[in-house]
């Protein structure tokens, strides 16, 4: 189960629906490039054609994710102060005695994220340790490198 939230959820759905809706230009691309003529080298055709495969595939892909994500209510981490949850900004401390920055629980990473903060997913190994953190918890992230431990100064709503 993937949670997002309801920005998120709206984000996925207006991917999807923007690529159902250009299937009817790749079929005309597809027709206009056969109607050249021989398909062994129609260059146009083939390009067609895979733009074609690789759109159908995004679309299953999908809404295979929008048929099993939740959408999480952004008003739960407001109702319980001191719990991180999908949409929490924390301020982590990386210990022993690290650097302070801020990341967000997010349930989908952004194409562009902002320069202020680091997204990071409920699914990846930072995601799965904050969530559900609380206010003061030292949290244990296995990372790539190692064990990383980071223990949580504020929560921002």
């Amino acid at each position: 189960m993937e949670f997002v939230t309801k920005a998120e959820r709206e984000a996925i759905e207006q991917r999807l629906a923007s690529l159902i809706a250009n299937r009817p230009a790749i079929s005309a691309r597809i027709a206009e490039a056969r109607a050249h003529g021989d398909l062994r080298e129609n260059g146009d055709y083939h390009a067609a054609r895979e733009q074609q495969g690789m759109d159908e595939a995004e679309i299953r892909r999908l809404q295979e994710r929008l048929a099993s994500m939740s959408v999480v209510d952004e008003n739960m981490a407001k109702a319980v102060e001191g719990v991180v949850f999908v949409g929490s900004t924390v301020r982590l401390r990386e210990e022993p005695g690290g650097d302070e920055d801020l990341f967000k629980l997010v349930g989908d990473a952004s194409p562009s994220p902002p320069a202020d903060y680091v997204e990071v997913t409920v699914t990846s190994p930072m995601g799965e340790a904050l969530l559900k953190a609380r206010l003061g918890d030292t949290v244990r992230v296995n990372a790539p490198r190692g064990v990383k431990k980071f223990t949580v100064i504020e929560i921002i709503l």
